[in-house]
């Protein structure tokens, strides 16, 4: 195996966590700020779910699975435009041309949104207008193209599959560092040859925060949380769970797990097989677990105060009059949250989304409790019902 650079463990922290002590809370006690957006429902608008959101200074951008369209709205809410698979030139000789997510691009103080479909990469204004397709770089003798990847203020990139050739099997790592063109750090060898065979995915993932210097990072089967800089990797906090909810130690390496992953989840529902969605808002450090159970009343989403010690449980947050006596999230009705967390984090808000089943179930808990509503929710709930299109909730966190 290639030789890999040192996780820096100086400045780790032990975080003793047992998720059936974690306290609730009010809405206020974390958010100073509040706002549901409903989206406009029209005929042309009408889709599932948020499966990716991005936002501009005007315009929430969203793409949603079950339509595989990307859909364009005010922050105010208001339906602007969709780009589907009408907006897409269609080519004979590609079976599937269906696209499954956007990027972002700024150009000349213009933001396009670019998405790759079939041999060609479509940019689109903000008004789904067809700005130019350039053709997909097919050809495997050039240089990776890193336009999209994460990077650091700067300019060093992230990429988690860097290929070292050596000798007749090739070595990837999870981490790495690229600096001008040259490889700087790599963290977490493997090869294609470690996991064959195994249906566990044995990757990691990297949470962006909203720090341009910062990340970070999760690796599958370990309840550590790395943080990620241009010079190295540092493991930050490792978590200890009870031992009902904790993987074997040898669990990502020792081959008896190996193609059983499945089976062992079913046979050990309460073990967290995933430690995901961390993200870091001054001391407190939000994170979510998951296992093989799908109880509404487990505690799977939470809020860990670095200076305090306190677990909070997203799920058990009490609406108050900051959220006008509305959740924040469906984690104690339906599962969007749950599956996917915030759909975006920034130093300044967080962004989530529930359906429009969710808000009125939690209107009709409010009813005998004459609450009053802001003049947008009131006409959404006036001319809306339980099948109109998702909501988006924008958070403000406290800085404490």
């Amino acid at each position: 195996m290639a030789q890999a650079s040192k996780v820096d463990s100086t400045g780790m922290r032990t975080l003793r966590i047992d998720p059936f002590a974690a306290r609730g809370a009010s809405v206020s006690q974390f958010f100073d700020e509040v706002t549901f957006t409903p989206l406009e429902t029209t005929k042309e608008s009408l889709f599932g779910a948020i499966q990716q959101l991005k936002v501009t200074d005007e315009h929430y951008i969203i793409y949603d699975w079950e339509t595989k369209a990307v859909l364009i709205f005010t922050n105010a809410g208001k339906y602007v435009a969709k780009i589907n698979a009408s907006k897409i030139e269609k080519d004979p000789k590609v079976k599937d041309q269906s696209f499954y997510g956007f990027n972002i691009k700024k150009e000349d103080g213009q933001t396009l949104i670019e998405i790759s479909s079939g041999k060609q990469i479509y940019y689109f204004d903000l008004t789904a207008k067809l700005i130019r397709k350039v053709p997909v770089n097919k050809d495997k003798t050039k240089e990776k193209d890193y336009t999209n990847y994460k990077k650091f203020s700067d300019g060093t990139i992230i990429d988690q599959a860097f290929l070292e050739e050596s000798g007749k099997d090739s070595i990837y790592y999870n981490i790495s560092l690229l600096k001008d063109g040259k490889r700087v750090e790599s963290y977490f060898p493997y090869r294609n040859s470690d996991h064959k065979g195994d249906e566990r995915w044995h990757g990691g993932r990297i949470y962006d925060y909203g720090n341009p210097d910062e990340f970070l990072f999760i690796k599958n089967f370990y309840y550590n949380i790395y943080k990620l800089t241009s010079k190295k990797l540092s493991l930050a906090y490792r978590i200890l769970f009870p031992a009902v909810n904790s993987l074997p130690m040898d669990y990502d390496t020792n081959p008896i797990y190996k193609g059983k992953g499945y089976d062992y989840y079913e046979k050990n529902r309460d073990v967290f097989f995933e430690l995901t969605n961390s993200y870091l808002h001054y001391n407190n450090l939000y994170f979510q677990v998951r296992n093989w159970n799908w109880s509404r009343d487990e505690k799977k989403a939470f809020i860990y105060n670095l200076k305090t010690a306190e677990l909070t449980s997203l799920a058990d947050i009490e609406p108050d009059s900051t959220s006008q006596f509305l959740p924040v999230t469906d984690l104690a009705s339906q599962y969007d949250f749950t599956n996917k967390g915030f759909h975006l984090v920034t130093p300044e808000y967080f962004y989530t989304s529930y359906s429009s089943l969710t808000l009125f179930t939690a209107k009709e808990q409010n009813e005998d409790k004459n609450r009053k509503y802001n003049a947008a929710i009131t006409e959404y709930f006036k001319t809306q019902n339980k099948k109109s299109n998702p909501i988006i909730i924008k958070l403000k966190p406290k800085k404490f």
